[in-house]
């Protein structure tokens, strides 16, 4: 079976590809190929799979797709997009394409998901992306994972971090939330099973040790296999906002990180028995084995934790300067994706008082600023990469824009799930202005531009669903039908 790997350079993908070479043929998937070498059953390529042509280029020929893509980190020198608008639209970019090119089926690492009325942030992104994947007719098998202890990854390393640094803790209120540790080594072979298994088809599967545990029985057996006393006491008032910025300054792990997995703590994420499948929801490994497994060589020259880090926000190091900017408009109903795109253009003269110009014709769009004779940017339609869904705009002039020989900084606008929503993407764009002037002015006008779009296009969105349900009543009364 010939798979297409995402994420091989990463914790999980580097474990699970040392596994799947010993049977499979892997296109393993990087950001980059430098320093990859190639060897029996393996193939490294290089893609970004924000691209919609990365992603068709290397499905060709793939049976089965294991997607281990997850966007807590900046995706470009600045970024200015939620990670759950990032993961949306990469989530849908790899589906289409696994649709396009006839992959069999998508196997996909996720988070338990707990029954409650109201996800956190993460957890309902995840669930999202499970059903993005599975939106364009390609069976997708999850593999739903609780905390997963391991030496290397996010939230084991966290968790270590405050064992070993802290004198003490304090607890806060979700410490008593339980959850179902799995070990590293029980999620590579879960995922091996998912995808060695041809019967398991479109379904979640939920895996965990076989404990399960609160986060504060989760402290006390670290820190007993770690040799250390660790005095808790109870502070259930501590709030959540707090409790991410002393866990992000003593673990060194970016808040952007540290956030979203802490917001998830609300939630009990215990292993549910309607996505039991037997041989795999139930991992062996017990949480203290687990732990020991992963800190048995950290006392090796050259192991260290991650340093402590101030909890702000900064550029990814990329020696490139590009921009990603990702937002999601809740538009009306009756809005096409073309419309949408449309209203922006012109709306951008008439929002700035005509201190903004469009010039728009025939799929050609110049935006210009007072007393600039040249168009600051120059839009061009581009139907190879535009559908129903997808309207896509290259850019491909203008003052402000740096311009290559390839098209891929582009306007992208985006529907996904069939919803009254649309993503609207700035991709692979590069300023002419000296990177601290741009973000400084144009990236914060921008950002303040798409802000002030989406809240006027959620008021026309609210506006139409009113009007509708005033027209059905009218309708009803002149009808005498009765009311519910």
């Amino acid at each position: 079976m010939k798979i297409l790997l995402t994420g091989a350079s990463g914790y999980i993908g580097g474990n699970l590809l040392k596994e799947l070479k010993k049977n499979h043929q892997v296109i393993a998937v990087s950001r980059s190929a430098q320093g990859k070498t190639n060897e029996e059953n393996v193939t490294w390529v290089a893609a970004d799979l924000f691209a919609p042509e990365d992603n068709q280029r290397i499905m060709q020929g793939i049976d089965l797709a294991v997607y281990l893509v997850h966007s807590m980190q900046p995706q470009a020198k600045l970024t200015q997009a939620s990670f759950e608008d990032m993961d949306a639209l990469l989530a849908d970019n790899f589906a289409r394409a696994a649709a396009t090119c006839g992959v069999k089926r998508i196997v996909y690492l996720s988070g338990i998901i707990p029954d409650a009325p109201k996800l956190s942030r993460h957890l309902a992104s995840r669930l999202e992306c499970e059903k993005i994947l599975g939106s364009y007719g390609v069976p997708v098998t999850t593999l739903r994972a609780g905390l997963i202890v391991g030496p290397q990854g996010s939230s084991f390393p966290i968790l270590q971090s405050l064992v070993q640094r802290l004198p003490g803790l304090v607890l806060p209120k979700w410490a008593y939330n339980r959850t179902h540790p799995v070990a590293l080594d029980d999620v590579v072979h879960g995922l091996l099973a998912v995808i060695e298994r041809q019967d398991l088809g479109q379904q979640a599967i939920d895996i965990g040790g076989p404990e399960e545990m609160t986060y504060r029985q989760l402290f006390e057996e670290t820190a007993q296999e770690l040799g250390k006393k660790l005095p808790m006491v109870d502070v259930p008032l501590i709030p959540v906002w707090l409790s991410k910025l002393w866990v992000t300054l003593i673990s060194g792990k970016p808040i952007e990180m540290v956030g979203p997995l802490l917001d998830s703590l609300v939630h009990d994420m215990v292993i549910s028995p309607e996505h039991t499948v037997e041989g795999i929801t139930d991992a062996p490994t017990t949480f203290r084995q687990s732990v020991r497994r992963a800190t048995e060589n950290q006392d090796s020259p050259g192991y260290s934790l991650p340093r402590f880090s101030i909890p702000f926000k900064k550029d990814m190091e990329n020696p490139k300067n590009d921009v990603k900017s990702i937002q999601r408009v809740r538009i009306p109903a009756s809005w096409s994706v073309q419309d949408t795109a449309d209203y922006y253009l012109a709306w951008l003269q008439r929002a700035s008082f005509k201190a903004v110009s469009t010039r728009v014709s025939q799929g050609h769009a110049e935006i210009h600023l007072p007393l600039l004779r040249d168009p600051i940017l120059v839009l061009d339609y581009s139907p190879a990469h535009s559908s129903e869904q997808d309207v896509v705009y290259v850019i491909s002039g203008g003052r402000l824009a740096r311009v290559k020989n390839d098209d891929r900084a582009r306007l992208i606008f985006r529907r996904v799930l069939a919803e009254d929503k649309v993503i609207i993407a700035i991709q692979e764009y590069e300023p002419t202005l000296p990177w601290f002037v741009y973000t400084l002015t144009q990236a914060r006008v921008h950002l303040l531009v798409m802000t002030i779009f989406g809240y006027e296009t959620a008021a026309l969105a609210t506006w139409e669903k009113l009007r509708r349900s005033d027209r059905a009543k009218e309708a009803r009364d002149k009808t005498g039908a009765p009311t519910t």
